[in-house]
This record gives structure tokens, sequence and C-alpha cells, in this order.
């Protein structure tokens, strides 16, 4: 008789554990990080990179334009710059993007009044979302540009290979093709490297 009683605890105590587990809430490393790396579909076009937020975040622009003689629209875009991980990791330890590098620069709307707001401005709504990949394998010129709107699931290179955006950051970026001088903490890992291309010049300007 004691050793059925036993037997029927031990069942109990064994489902009441199965049942808290079934119900203990998830905790952050039960919850799959997205992938990093850029997935490509079976036509070649880059898939919409998800969970680029949990990336590492590099830094912001406000109404940012590299036109001199560009107008301003009374209402100028915030832009968030994220890279991947794993890029972030070699560039601080050697100053430079590895291969499979991906950046991600996601544009917000801007609005000054809301909430108790009274001055400056806050982001609104996502008006786009820009990505540049390192990929020496599939692309010739070994960065390639893309450009998804707020529903876009999936986006072509931007041809030709030479464009606007990848000329002018081979041009104008400070390290390899990434505007590194608008990027505080990694504009001090590329000095320190000595990365910074000799062609692009930091200093500021007089007030």
């Amino acid at each position: 008789m004691r050793k059925i009683l036993v037997l029927v605890f031990a069942g109990l105590f064994a489902g009441t554990v199965a049942i808290r587990a079934s119900h203990a809430p998830l905790t952050l490393a039960a919850i799959p990080a997205p992938p990093t790396g850029a997935q490509f579909n079976s036509d070649g076009k880059l898939v919409r990179p998800e969970g680029y937020r949990r990336w590492v975040y590099v830094s912001s622009g406000f109404g940012m334009s590299y036109n001199p003689d560009a107008a301003g629209n009374g209402a100028p875009a915030f832009t968030n710059v994220f890279v991947t991980p794993e890029a972030y990791d070699f560039f601080r330890a050697k100053g430079t993007w590895p291969d499979k590098t991906m950046f991600v620069l996601e544009i917000y709307g801007s609005t000054s009044h809301g909430s108790i707001n009274q001055k400056g401005s806050y982001q609104e709504s996502l008006v786009g979302l820009d990505v540049e990949v390192k990929d020496e394998s599939r692309f010739a010129d070994k960065w390639a540009y893309f450009d998804f709107n707020n529903s876009a699931k999936t986006a072509s290179a931007l041809t030709p290979g030479k464009n606007n955006c990848w000329n002018c950051h081979d041009q104008n970026a400070a390290v390899e093709h990434s505007f590194v001088q608008f990027y505080p903490e990694l504009l001090k890992i590329a000095r320190e490297k000595g990365t910074i291309k000799s062609t692009v010049h930091l200093e500021e300007k007089s007030r």
C-alpha cells in the first residue's frame, strides 16, 4: 500500500512540474535570435531583414543631406543605422568590415507636435528602409545597395552595380563604403586602427 501511495504522489508531482513548465514565461534565452546574415531568394533578391533592431545600433542622423542645394521641407527625416553583430565585433578588432557585412538604415518621418512635447523633434512613422551588403562572391563591386518601401518583402540590388549610391560611398565614406565619420564611436576605432581613407577629409569646418 505504501509503495502505491509513493507512486501516486510521484506521478502527481511530475504532472504539477510539467504544468508549471508549460505555463512558464519565456526567458530571453528561449527567444530565438533572428538571422543576421543577408538572405536571398531564388531570384537573387534580398529578403527584407527582420529583427535588425536587435543588431548593434550605430548612430542616428536628423535632416542630413549631402547636397548643399537641398531645400528643407519643414519636416526633416531621422535615419537610424544598425549593423550585424558579427561585423561590429570584427570592426572593433580590425577597423575594417568583413565579407557579409550588412547595414540597415531605417528612415522615419519627424514631427514636433504631440503629447507633452513643446520643442525639438521626435520620430513618428517609418518611411523607408535602405540596406547595404558587402558580399565579394555575389557582387562584382563588393558592395550593393537595396531600397525597401514600407511593405516590400524583397528588393533587388540597385543597378548598375556602380550606381549613384555606390559612387557616393566609394568616394566619400571614411572606411570602405561606410560613413564612419558620422558614427562617433566607430570613428574612434577607425582612427586608432588607421583605416580611414587618405582621400577623405574629416576636419571640422570653422563656424
